[in-house]
């Protein structure tokens, strides 16, 4: 038997870009070799598809010095790559690791261009993406589903214009301060503004119209912990232990995630047994609330008086260095090769299953 032949695709035309590039080579560091043919294929941020295999012993190696500009060498790849194969040529992918944070990799675009070609890959499905990037849909369906929510209101960019005054009003009458307006489908918490008082307000809910069409407010607290769990699995995930995020901002924003090194993860996280049992137990529920697959990685808030709110899931977690996803599952005892080779393991079973799969392929 060959190897697998294994697409990671990473890059894309979302704001995480970056992020996305530094989860690839992650990914690709922690596959198996003896197991895998891997491919990696560069999405540039005009939506071009790119082979970057030839790039992979440079710049994806445990060997590549972290120093190393990747955009400035991606940015000269020449050839192009086709996820739909040649029927005439013997150049198809078995599988695909998708790395694409946020838009299109997310969202259920790439999942559905997938799912045309018949190739399994790594993650949920169209819909579970596409619920789970939206941050309105997903609290929909998280109530639904009875868990544990904070205020929030949608509104859009032609409510907006029609009645900022009344749209004012009724968050400062529903929601209070302070609250965060954050874009409904945008991730890494990209245009996320905390606002205190009103005189920020407009200004903030501009921010976010600017990202996107949709928009959430939601109530905020005073110095929650945010406390994250990673989940594994299709119809009976796993959860791991419980960690936490200690943020250098005033919230987990963009700059504290990836770019000052003075956030914190605590793991596990420093609650008591009690939290973390509910916080577990929620996660899984979250996870199947959006009918989520293959991987996912649930935030919570946990307030001074021991509340536990859900906050959001995402279904294309970060695989980065600082990333809290993989790191949760080492300490629980599953290291990054074979939480890889796992993942692999639930697209194939999940492809089984479902109607796109059923041609025989």
């Amino acid at each position: 038997m060959g190897l697998l032949r294994l697409g990671v695709v990473f890059g894309g035309q979302s704001s995480e870009h970056e992020v996305s590039i530094m989860s690839a080579r992650s990914i690709v560091r922690g596959l198996d070799r003896s197991k895998y043919d891997i491919k990696a294929i560069y999405v540039t941020k005009d939506g071009k598809w790119k082979d970057a295999t030839n790039k992979m012993d440079i710049f994806f190696s445990p060997e590549a010095p972290e120093e190393i500009d990747l955009m400035s060498q991606l940015a000269n790849l020449t050839e192009d790559f086709n996820i739909v194969p040649d029927p005439t040529l013997d150049q198809g992918l078995d599988l695909v690791f998708p790395a694409i944070h946020g838009r299109q990799g997310e969202d259920g675009s790439i999942q559905g261009l997938l799912e045309l070609a018949e190739i399994p890959y790594v993650g949920a499905g169209i819909l579970g993406s596409a619920v789970s990037l939206d941050k309105a849909i997903m609290r929909i369906l998280f109530k639904a589903a009875g868990l544990p929510l904070l205020d929030w209101l949608t509104i859009n960019f032609k409510m907006w214009e029609k009645d900022r005054a009344s749209i004012v009003k009724e968050i400062e009458t529903k929601i209070g301060y302070p609250c965060f307006v954050k874009p409904a489908n945008f991730g890494s918490s990209v245009g996320i503004t905390k606002v205190s008082k009103s005189q920020d307000l407009e200004k903030a809910i501009e921010l976010a119209l600017s990202y996107d069409r949709k928009i959430v407010i939601e109530k905020g607290l005073e110095k929650p912990r945010e406390i994250e769990c990673s989940v594994l699995g299709n119809e009976e995930p796993i959860v791991s232990i419980p960690g936490e995020i200690v943020p250098a901002n005033d919230f987990y924003d963009y700059e504290a995630k990836y770019i000052s090194e003075q956030s914190k993860l605590l793991i596990p996280a420093p609650i008591n047994e009690e939290h973390s049992r509910l916080i577990r137990e929620l996660a899984i529920k979250a996870f199947k609330a959006v009918d989520a697959a293959g991987m996912g990685r649930v935030d919570f808030f946990l307030t001074t008086k021991g509340e536990i709110y859900l906050n959001e899931i995402n279904t294309i977690p970060g695989f980065t260095k600082i990333s809290m996803y993989p790191k949760l599952w080492e300490a629980t005892g599953i290291e990054f090769s074979s939480l890889l080779d796992k993942l692999v393991e639930l697209a194939h079973e999940r492809f089984s299953r479902t109607n796109f799969g059923s041609s025989g392929k």
